[in-house]
């Protein structure tokens, strides 16, 4: 892990940041990608960054269409950083241990949603008293979620560990 950052991984966190913002909200690529902590960016063959270690933990992957999907720590560091209900789903005591183990949501657990979550998003999964369960991807979109009675409503990628 480097503490030290190259003129060119400096620049890559400035674009890092302010995707995260983009797809996340003001605030998100600072939470993500702190200037006070050990960033290790780990690139591809060709250069690109794929892997942002912070403080010798994935906080996300720079995937290649562009946007991030979330490790546990990046649902953290945003659960944090913004405020509630964004990009969260709610769930309650049926789901929470299922979640915790990274298994999926399905839409007739979910009981609130940010409403303006749709299909494909990066999403926190939350219990409703506000413990961080999981981190995972967006099957239905959020009037989906509350509306369906059976379905998946997310694609849990990582679970409380």
């Amino acid at each position: 892990m480097s503490t030290q950052l190259s003129d060119a991984d400096r620049a890559s966190l400035r674009s890092l940041r302010t995707i995260a913002d983009y797809q996340f909200g003001a605030g998100a690529g600072n939470a993500l990608f702190p200037t006070d902590e050990p960033i290790d960016i780990r690139r591809t063959s060709s250069g690109r960054p794929r892997q942002i270690i912070v403080s010798g933990t994935r906080v996300v992957t720079y995937a290649t269409d562009g946007r991030f999907t979330l490790g546990y720590a990046g649902g953290e560091r945003l659960a944090d950083a913004l405020e509630s209900p964004a990009y969260r789903v709610i769930v309650g005591d049926d789901s929470a241990p299922f979640v915790r183990d990274g298994k999926n949501v399905f839409a007739k657990f979910v009981q609130d949603v940010d409403p303006v979550i749709r299909p494909g998003d990066e999403i926190l999964v939350e219990h409703y008293d506000g413990e961080l369960l999981g981190v995972g991807r967006a099957e239905l979109s959020a009037d989906g979620m509350m509306d369906f009675a059976s379905g998946m409503a997310v694609k849990v990628r990582d679970g409380k560990h």
